[in-house]
């Protein structure tokens, strides 16, 4: 697991490391660090085109020391200034000793220059570094950023972020206009909220640990993010003095006449999550046990046996009878997973909001089902479900690319899962029998839905890539029979052997 920490956290401990060790030596070992990972990400330095994109502020001056550093090892370096009255005067004069080039650009305007000529070099580089705006940076590109990244873009050229694409915001990952889409991102000191939030902008992240770790000490994380090797740890198997029962029983009501896939993707996805036992309750009970025997399968909730947990809600219904399957639930006074049709319930209910506040349950909204519940999610995807879930009382994992799951006391994981797979229909129902067993076996509902949606996403993506690479669309179904594989891998990363 590592923190994610915002712009102002990372200011404060940077400005108590620089009264340690000095402003030029933090840049420095910054810098060299970012010079290290562009001479790996171009495979060789001797002769390569490098076009350094400098704005004003550190960013700038980190990206032309690394300028220095890669013209040293024989790359051709030119820095393209886009404020040059502001641009880094050590990081000039060092990229300058080393006989590196630069290229100043006016402002806009009559007296304008340069800008084809810098247009030129950016299309013919073999790899271009934004260097444009740091982590303080605020709204989209201004000109003349955007007219260059467009042409590094529209070239095929790659483009080496530095600490975070510029135009993204470090703490939301939101954009509001021209951005940059890295290749890579070298980031510098510790990970930042926007390479979870926006990873598919930052591509790979690469740490350079320069020694700010001691000066975040005692800092809370914004937000955390698991790794396969937490999740593998945490993830229930059985023991030697287990039987179906110790291991947790989970109850599962999803589904309908109209929507008899639901149960089945829930209560399966529940069934190979645990070693445990699955309970099912619905109208789709023939549907459940055509597909999984050994699920115990009931009509009606009522007549269902004694369980740990419930995950409820997919294919429900919002009418008397889904209420009233979800007031059962709640009577159990056990842990709840509620998703879909169940968040909607309360959303129109304010009692039953009242009854799950303070309870160990969690909801499992996409934005739609969160704006009922909960408000519209806005840019900051973090802040709204840590508001969501300090108002419910109860976890919640707001669904997307990136996951957030907040719990009431204020903790938060983040899941930037590495491609889009799982955005299929159903995947939600395999989420959610996920999270109940897990939760059906003793965990803690922040670590049940935070383990459950890193091994789904790794299901997703090893569903896609079944037969091979690349990988290709996979339905729900698909991803769920994939569960298995991606447990493997997580227990695999846990292991000390």
């Amino acid at each position: 697991m590592h923190g994610l920490h915002t712009a102002d956290q990372v200011r404060a401990a940077e400005a108590a490391m620089m009264r340690t060790v000095g402003d030029g030596v933090l840049m420095r070992r910054a810098a060299a660090g970012l010079a290290h990972h562009v001479r790996e990400f171009l495979g060789a330095t001797y002769g390569r085109r490098v076009v350094l994109l400098v704005g004003a502020g550190d960013n700038g001056g980190d990206a032309l020391w690394a300028g220095a550093e890669l013209r040293r090892r024989g790359a051709h370096v030119t820095a393209v200034l886009l404020a040059p009255d502001r641009a880094h005067p050590a990081g000039l004069a060092a990229l300058r000793a080393a006989r590196g080039r630069v290229l100043a650009l006016h402002p806009p305007g009559p007296a304008a220059g340069g800008l084809d000529a810098a247009r030129a070099l950016v299309a013919g580089a073999d790899v271009v570094v934004d260097g444009i705006v740091g982590i303080s940076g605020r709204g989209a590109l201004r000109d003349p950023a955007p007219e260059l990244v467009a042409a590094a873009d529209g070239a095929g050229v790659p483009i080496v972020a530095c600490d975070l694409p510029s135009g993204v915001d470090c703490d939301t990952g939101a954009t509001d206009g021209p951005h940059v889409r890295a290749a890579l991102t070298v980031t510098f000191g510790c990970r930042k909220p926007v390479h979870a939030l926006a990873a598919p902008l930052c591509g790979p992240v690469r740490l350079v640990d320069f020694g700010l770790g001691p000066f975040l000490e005692g800092t809370e994380p914004h937000a955390r993010v698991l790794s396969d090797g937490d999740v593998g740890a945490r993830w229930p198997v059985p023991g030697p003095d287990d039987d179906k029962y110790s291991q947790g029983v989970v109850g599962i009501a999803a589904g309908s006449a109209t929507y008899p896939g639901a149960a089945v993707l829930a209560a399966g996805a529940a069934a190979l999550a645990t070693s445990g036992m699955v309970r099912f309750a619905g109208s789709a009970a023939d549907e459940v046990r055509r597909h999984w025997p050994e699920i115990v399968a009931t009509g009606d909730i009522t007549d269902a046996g004694r369980t740990q947990a419930w995950a409820v809600g997919p294919g429900l219904g919002t009418g008397g009878q889904g209420r009233a399957v979800l007031e059962e639930a709640l009577d159990r006074e056990v842990p709840l997973c509620l998703d879909a049709d169940a968040i909607t319930l309360l959303a129109q209910h304010a009692h039953l909001r009242d009854r799950i506040h303070g309870e160990p349950v969690v909801l499992t909204p996409h934005a739609g089902e969160f704006a009922r519940i909960a408000g519209e999610v806005g840019p900051d995807r973090i802040g709204a479900a840590r508001r969501a879930a300090a108002d419910l009382g109860v976890t919640v994992l707001l669904k997307g690319n990136a996951t957030v799951v907040a719990a009431p006391d204020g903790r938060v994981l983040v899941d930037p899962a590495a491609d889009s797979w799982a955005a299929t229909a159903g995947s939600g129902d395999v989420l959610t029998g996920m999270i109940g067993a897990l939760l059906a076996a003793g965990l803690d509902p922040w670590w049940a839905a935070g383990c459950a949606t890193l091994v789904h996403a790794r299901a997703a993506t090893a569903a896609a890539r079944e037969h091979g690479l690349p990988p290709v669309p996979a339905p729900a179904s698909a991803m769920q029979a994939a569960i298995p594989v991606a447990l493997r891998a997580v227990r695999a990363a846990a292991s000390p052997y």
